[in-house]
């Protein structure tokens, strides 16, 4: 399978449905903050620990264990979707789950050209940047440049790899685990694999 492979005549039906069910959510939301029921303040902080503490938390506590499990490794590159299960993390029904290593010689970046096909299972709610036009259409067209916007200069020997999502087919990025990490524990190892690390535009965060 290469980049771009996949098929987008499903036509992301799924976008449209989402974008009724986020008018739907608005609405509700309003109405009920006006009545009193809901704070809007709370409500945001629980979409803020969702978008950055707990969905991400499920997808780092994957890349830890296939950084310190030869054999979790193997059954994730193989087969992510069936290996993740394994672990208690059951996908939407129809999604499939790609799991793509970063190696010195490639590293690969996630994308969706046509709309926002996210793991949200694993990574949480997708980042604004993801689902925006700049970087569906950069992300394509110039992956080096668009790393670099981020903060993250590979060597021009490594080639990038960009891995379109689907509403079938998702990806998660496995980063490489930093040297200087040997012995630590999955624990330890899941705290320094940040969200963007598994979709490729950011690396795990070792404290200095």
């Amino acid at each position: 399978m290469s980049a771009h492979d996949h098929d987008h005549g499903h036509d992301h039906d799924h976008g449209s449905e989402l974008s009724e069910m986020q008018l739907r959510v608005r609405a509700l939301e309003t109405i009920l903050t006006e009545k009193g029921y809901v704070d809007p303040a709370a409500l945001d902080a629980i979409v803020e620990t969702y978008e950055t503490k707990i969905g991400p938390r499920n997808g780092a506590r994957v890349v830890a264990k296939a950084w310190t499990d030869p054999a979790f490794k193997r059954a994730l590159l193989d087969d992510a979707s069936k290996a993740i299960g394994t672990l208690g993390h059951v996908s939407r029904v129809g999604d499939h789950l790609i799991a793509v290593e970063n190696t010195p010689q490639r590293h690969n970046m996630i994308v969706c050209t046509l709309c926002s096909c996210y793991p949200w299972e694993m990574l949480g709610l997708p980042p604004i940047w993801y689902k925006a036009a700049p970087y569906r259409s950069r992300a394509v067209k110039d992956p080096r440049g668009v790393l670099a916007d981020f903060g993250v200069a590979l060597p021009q020997e490594t080639e990038i790899r960009v891995w379109d999502s689907t509403a079938e087919t998702r990806f998660l990025v496995l980063p490489m685990r930093p040297p200087g990490t040997e012995g630590w524990s999955e624990e330890q190892l899941a705290d320094i694999v940040t969200r963007d690390s598994m979709i490729g535009t950011g690396l795990p965060k070792v404290q200095p």
